[in-house]
């Protein structure tokens, strides 16, 4: 059940975008544009530093400058017999509203690209259509898989349903089906646009679940690790390179705390576990992405300033697991003279990922698995992901999310960053069966 909506023309359109953080207020407009020319109701809204000040994952004094420009928009689809006078219809006492709403979420910002690391430029969207080694069109872009073609399966699928209701193909049961169709800003760093609507809807209804359409293999993932960010500044001495006795050297005291960190990771590794994830090398992963130290090449280092990213499993915190770190880092410090005398400081920075977990058996999870069925592809059983993703703010929020997208997070954040078309396609069908199986479920009050 597919309309005439072009996805690929879609898709390559919206990759053309810089949507760097901070840039995506271009990208928001053009997905209003066309949303509204496919007759969807749009909605629109921005990061609203206020609102954020009062999530946990945000600092207290959020700078508004750092979410100007942070535009998201959707697209709402009232499907079958919805009561459209009266949209947010009574949950009292508990009761569910007559109408389901589910979101079909997408984020639209990217991370940076270096074109020198590409084989073609990284916003030129680049279709082969010979598809390499397994056959079928590629395309190749900066969010090709993470996550423009996610969302434009999204759009295809709410498209095609709407459709397929008109002509009769698809019955709706007599409640009908609300879609709300999400283009999102900020989700790499930190979620600027889902976290102000989890706090403050854009909406005069409800949402009941949500898909993530996060590039996740068309595979449910139920579960969304949490990170720990976190800055070491540790403090030394300088002195000439040539008597450098005399110094202090912060490069050594990093070194011991790094592998007090990566002894720390493997213990984790081992002592933390989750059903869904036993299959991972590395499920609680530590990695240090950022380190700058010394002055002059002269001169002993005598600063230094580290960036990690640490993971935290679902069932834990970001606190809990910092206070394990810290732990760490003063064992290294009561065994270094220079460091009791100098402590180093540990901090938070930038905007903390809670981790995320839905139930295997949530109706939109088992939704999800029927629509991948209904478009011929094997049920899949649901797990685990070692990254974050905005479900985490629909999960807080008491909104059951779901990640399930085409794609593979292997290709994000990557050099030529590239996408299987017919992994989309299945999405658009998956996903739209899918919504299918949610309204009938929640008519027949499973």
């Amino acid at each position: 059940m597919t309309t005439d909506f072009d996805m690929r023309a879609f898709a390559a359109d919206l990759c053309r975008f810089r949507s760097t953080a901070g840039e995506e207020a271009a990208a928001a407009d053009f997905v209003e544009r066309a949303l509204d020319d496919l007759g969807f109701e749009t909605y629109g809204w921005d990061a609203d530093p206020a609102v954020l000040a009062d999530h946990p994952s945000f600092p207290d004094d959020v700078d508004a400058a750092a979410v100007e420009g942070r535009r998201s928009v959707a697209g709402v689809l009232e499907l079958g017999e919805v009561d459209a006078e009266d949209p947010d219809a009574a949950r009292e006492d508990g009761e569910d509203a007559s109408t389901p709403t589910l979101a079909l979420n997408g984020h639209l910002d990217v991370v940076p690209a270096e074109p020198g690391e590409w084989s073609s430029d990284p916003f030129e969207p680049a279709w082969d259509d010979a598809g390499g080694d397994e056959g079928g069109a590629t395309l190749t872009a900066r969010g090709a898989a993470d996550m423009k073609s996610g969302l434009a399966a999204c759009v295809g699928a709410a498209a095609d349903l709407r459709a397929a209701v008109a002509n009769g193909s698809v019955s709706l049961p007599p409640s009908g089906l609300r879609l709300a169709v999400e283009a999102v800003a900020g989700e790499e760093d930190g979620g600027y646009g889902a976290a102000t609507a989890a706090l403050a809807s854009p909406y005069p209804f409800e949402r009941d679940a949500a898909i993530v359409a996060e590039p996740t293999e068309l595979c449910p993932v139920v579960a969304a690790e949490g990170s720990l960010m976190a800055r070491l500044e540790i403090d030394g001495r300088s002195a000439h390179a040539a008597t450098r006795w005399r110094g202090e050297d912060v490069l050594p005291r990093f070194e011991a705390v790094r592998e007090a960190f990566a002894d720390l990771e493997r213990e984790r590794c081992e002592s933390v576990s989750h059903r869904l994830y036993g299959e991972s090398p590395v499920p609680w992963p530590v990695v240090c992405g950022r380190v700058e130290a010394g002055s002059w090449a002269s001169t002993v280092p005598a600063t230094l300033s580290a960036e990690f990213r640490i993971g935290v499993a679902p069932g834990e915190t970001v606190a809990e697991v910092e206070s394990a770190f810290r732990e760490r880092l003063a064992s290294v410090v009561a065994d270094d003279p220079w460091l009791r005398d100098h402590p180093p400081r540990f901090e938070r920075f930038s905007v903390q990922f809670e981790p995320a977990e839905i139930a295997v058996d949530e109706p939109v999870v088992e939704a999800v698995r029927a629509g991948l069925v209904a478009a011929g592809l094997p049920d899949v059983e649901p797990r685990g992901a070692t990254y974050g993703a905005d479900s985490r703010h629909f999960v807080a929020a008491g909104v059951p999310a779901v990640l399930f997208g085409p794609g593979t997070i292997d290709e994000a954040h990557y050099p030529d960053e590239t996408i299987a078309w017919r992994e989309v396609e299945r999405a658009r069908e998956a996903i739209a069966a899918a919504a299918v199986r949610f309204a009938t479920d929640r008519a027949a009050g499973s």
